[in-house]
């Protein structure tokens, strides 16, 4: 069973940064795409950045291209989502998940963390 521990969120005013972590533990890491993905209040769940097993390759939200950055680093288990040049609207609770299956949906992600909340002041 695998378990995924967020941290790093926290309160920002605009134009500030902040690094979120993902933790994994209990299950395979490595050689698997991990992603990000974020829930404003009142919005559904959407994708924001994913990495795929071998890190070579990135892909990102239009929302935040150029903005965030998306790395992992398999010696520690952990994948980590740079957030620079923070809006308003980046306000949210973060997720990072394993995926099975390539692509931003959802559904193709099998193990979630719970989430770490970042807010965002104009």
């Amino acid at each position: 069973q695998v378990q995924l521990v967020e941290s790093g969120g926290g309160l920002v005013q605009a134009g500030g940064s902040l690094r979120l972590s993902c933790a994994a533990s209990g299950g395979t890491f490595s050689g698997y795409t991990m992603g990000w993905f974020r829930q404003a209040p009142g919005k559904e769940r959407e994708f924001v950045a994913r990495i795929t097993g071998s890190g070579r390759f990135t892909y990102y939200a239009d929302s935040v291209k150029g903005r965030f950055t998306i790395a992992r680093e398999d010696a520690k288990n952990t994948v980590y989502l740079q957030m620079d040049s923070l809006k308003p609207e980046d306000t949210a609770v973060y997720y990072c998940a394993r995926a099975v299956r390539a692509g931003a949906d959802s559904k193709n992600y099998d193990y979630w963390g719970r989430g770490t909340q970042v807010t965002v002041s104009s």
